[in-house]
């Protein structure tokens, strides 16, 4: 059984990215996988102190926070799926705290090959060039941990609670969790 790993970071419980995110994980149980779901908001998780001291002691960072939860997760998933309404050009900040801290993967020289990964995100303003931002760095971060990117779903135009239902943003999130396979 193929196991994921989803990480949030919209602050809406309810907001557009968060129902891609239910129906990505919907379609991922449908077709047999085990989802890990952690939405950052939710987590108490410090900065990146870059100490280099990952993994020396009892989890991922030294400093104790939800991060070792997630860390000893993502190590053992086959995929993880970011996902995160654009907030100034890149990530949220909650989700942000959790990518920084993937900076302990490297450190320990993890092997990631064979993990898939993908991008899911939302945005109020026009134009997909709004996500230039986050596909920058969601890019690096798959490239700098050898993580294969399967594909992304990107939304544009959408602000409102709920606006996404009136767009293919969730229809392609499910369909997204079929490259899992």
């Amino acid at each position: 059984m193929k196991k994921l790993v989803v990480l949030t970071g919209s602050p809406r419980r309810k907001g557009n990215s968060n129902m891609m995110a239910d129906a990505f994980i919907a379609k991922a149980k449908e077709l047999g996988m085990e989802v890990v779901r952690f939405d950052a908001v939710d987590l108490k998780i410090r900065y990146c102190r870059a100490c280099r001291h990952c993994y020396s002691k009892e989890g991922a960072c030294i400093y104790p926070d939800d991060f070792n939860k997630i860390a000893k997760e993502v190590v053992s998933a086959d995929g993880i799926v970011l996902v995160s309404p654009v907030y100034w050009y890149t990530f949220s900040a909650p989700l942000k705290l959790v990518i920084d801290k993937f900076y302990s993967f490297c450190v320990a020289k993890l092997d990631f090959s064979g993990k898939k990964s993908a991008l899911v995100s939302c945005c109020g303003d026009p134009g997909l060039e709004t996500f230039d931002g986050i596909r920058f760095a969601y890019q690096k971060t798959v490239d700098l941990l050898g993580i294969e990117s399967v594909g992304e779903v990107l939304i544009d135009d959408v602000h409102g609670v709920g606006e996404i239902r009136e767009t293919c943003g969730e229809a392609l999130a499910a369909e997204l969790a079929e490259k899992f396979l």
